[in-house]
């Protein structure tokens, strides 16, 4: 206690139980981190035009956002790294091949390859994602980071990358057909390191948790890394640390653990 700085943590399966609400004992743990003065940052594949509301309830101004392809601390974009725009294409033209669909996050929208079908609508239901239009070519050198929306069976194989992307599954309950795209280089826990460096914080100050597989690099590059009880099951051997369930005061037990609470 006492040498901590800085706590990342992940908003779906983390912050957010299954029914999208927010434990009053993560609240507690939220804001007696910050009576202590430690930073706590919002790390998420989410959009960040689209969490700004979670931001305000939980007052917090610093994040990383679309699995780490955007930084902002305390309201300042301190990085940003836009997808190939060929990386991009391959993803849309495989999709179309198969009948998936796709998500595209940029700054301020999320653009879809159809606005109508029944996957899309449940896809943007379940992450309350408004700011939607349906995907244009003006867009794709702006797009920060992409979904796919299968069609189960196995649909993710389809896809080959080559050139340092991977996919991650979302770790969300009726969701788990989806798949988060991944840059090697470009990932949350790039992010953590590239704040670490910025604000001048050594690694062992560092704190994160976090339930999926686009936690793995965050939860490697804390000093404290922390897979709730609820997380994807391959999840566990990249954190130091299991907590609690998100149902379960996880993020409050962890910190607990530490003797911050």
């Amino acid at each position: 206690m006492g040498h901590f700085k800085i706590l990342f943590l992940d908003i779906d399966g983390t912050i957010l139980k299954p029914d999208d609400t927010i434990e009053d004992s993560t609240k507690t743990a939220i804001n007696n981190m910050k009576w202590q003065n430690i930073e706590v940052v919002l790390a998420t594949g989410r959009p960040l035009h689209e969490i700004s509301e979670l931001a305000e309830e939980l007052q917090i101004t610093s994040f990383i956002g679309y699995n780490g392809a955007l930084g902002i601390y305390e309201g300042e974009t301190i990085f940003a790294e836009p997808m190939h725009p060929d990386d991009v294409k391959y993803i849309l033209d495989v999709a179309a091949a198969n009948d998936h669909e796709v998500v595209c996050y940029t700054h301020e929208k999320n653009y879809l390859t159809n606005l109508e079908s029944e996957s899309v609508q449940a896809f943007l239901k379940q992450f309350h994602l408004r700011q939607n239009a349906v995907f244009t070519e003006n867009a794709i050198e702006k797009i920060l980071g992409m979904t796919i929306i299968t069609a189960g069976k196995n649909g993710e194989s389809l896809y080959r990358f080559k050139n340092g992307i991977h996919l991650s599954q979302v770790n969300v309950e009726g969701m788990k057909h989806c798949y988060d795209v991944i840059r090697d280089h470009v990932n949350k826990g790039i992010g953590v390191e590239f704040l670490l460096k910025k604000l001048g914080i050594n690694r062992e100050a560092s704190i994160a948790f976090g339930d999926g597989m686009n936690d793995k690099e965050m939860l490697a590059s804390a000093g404290e890394g922390f897979a709730m009880g609820n997380a994807h099951p391959d999840l566990f051997q990249y954190a130091k640390h299991k907590t609690t369930a998100v149902t379960n005061s996880g993020i409050y037990n962890g910190l607990k653990s530490l003797g911050l609470l």
